[in-house]
């Protein structure tokens, strides 16, 4: 199994609402620290990826916001003209224009176009050599199959010319496990870890996408053991608390209760990370993140998830 900060493309992918973003950004964070001339892409145009970095807005020309890190946000119209330009060779903006005008007629008339003009940016910035890594904050659960299978999809379709030669070089970076990899994000919770289930079950029946690994967000401490769980039963009764109120000098009840909440918590968690474990194949690195207790994602919390990144990772 290929490290995945060695590998040149990361697709960061999972359920809304697992942190998706904010590994993106701690992935692209590790690896500008260690070196690598790093680019970190948002797919989603309305994405908040600015935040973990606490910078300005971030638009489709990528701009360093840190030293060898560069942030850009996807634009398929953008994209479309880029690769008119470089790959058609078409030289006036003029001519562009109206073609790119039609883009979003054509992109609704043919499944896979607009998804092809976002991988194969991407991907051409691996070509190219412009970074050592690219990391991508990509497409929620639902959508980030289609995406990377629509290369093989058009690949198939398309037997020669122009398209049969620009959908088989993404194939050849996209399918090269040294080359690129999917990480998913996941929270042991049941929903999330239900649809990173299915996900790597599809990535692994749909596309020929390496899956690089499993990253389990918001994994919370083990704050309590056995014996303060039955301290905390003993204390739970009348005389119990109002033992417990005398020494605290105030209500006790809002502590025990915040105590079995932990407790309960931590012990659901554990059930959902259990059954993740035994669904994911297990040379498959699964990549623990703990819960930060953060308001709000800032340079921060990226610093710190960048650093429990590292230590998994074993750097």
């Amino acid at each position: 199994m290929v490290d995945l900060l060695e590998r040149k493309l990361i697709f960061v992918t999972g359920k809304g609402g697992v942190g998706k973003s904010a590994i993106s950004a701690s992935l692209a964070w590790l690896g500008a620290s260690r070196g690598k001339k790093t680019l970190v892409c948002e797919v989603d145009a309305k994405g908040n990826l600015a935040d973990f970095f606490e910078t300005d807005p971030i638009h489709f020309q990528e701009r360093e916001i840190a030293p060898r890190l560069w942030a850009m946000s996807m634009d398929t119209e953008a994209s479309l003209k880029q690769y008119l330009s470089l790959q058609l060779r078409i030289p006036l903006v003029a001519r562009i224009g109206p073609l790119a005008s039609m883009f979003d007629f054509v992109a609704s008339a043919a499944p896979g176009v607009r998804e092809i003009v976002t991988v194969g940016k991407l991907c051409w910035e691996v070509k190219e050599r412009h970074y050592d890594l690219v990391v991508v904050d990509s497409s929620a659960t639902g959508h980030i199959v289609s995406q990377l299978s629509a290369p093989q999809a058009i690949n198939q379709l398309v037997q020669v010319g122009l398209v049969r030669q620009q959908t088989g070089w993404m194939l050849d970076i996209l399918e090269d496990p040294a080359t690129t990899g999917v990480a998913v994000v996941a929270t042991p919770e049941e929903m999330p870890v239900s649809e990173t289930i299915e996900l790597t079950d599809r990535l692994r029946a749909e596309t020929k996408v390496d899956l690089a690994a499993v990253v389990v967000n918001r994994v919370l401490p083990e704050l309590f053991g056995r014996g303060e769980e039955e301290v905390f039963d003993r204390l739970d009764c009348p005389e119990g608390r109002e033992r417990l109120d005398e020494v605290l000098g105030g209500p006790s009840g809002v502590l025990l209760d915040a105590a079995r909440l932990a407790v309960s918590l931590r012990r659901a968690r554990t059930e959902h990370l259990e059954r993740l474990r035994e669904a994911i194949d297990p040379a498959i690195p699964m990549l623990y993140v703990p819960y930060l207790f953060f308001r709000s994602h800032g340079l921060r919390a990226t610093h710190q998830m960048a650093d429990a990144l590292s230590a998994e990772l074993g750097y």
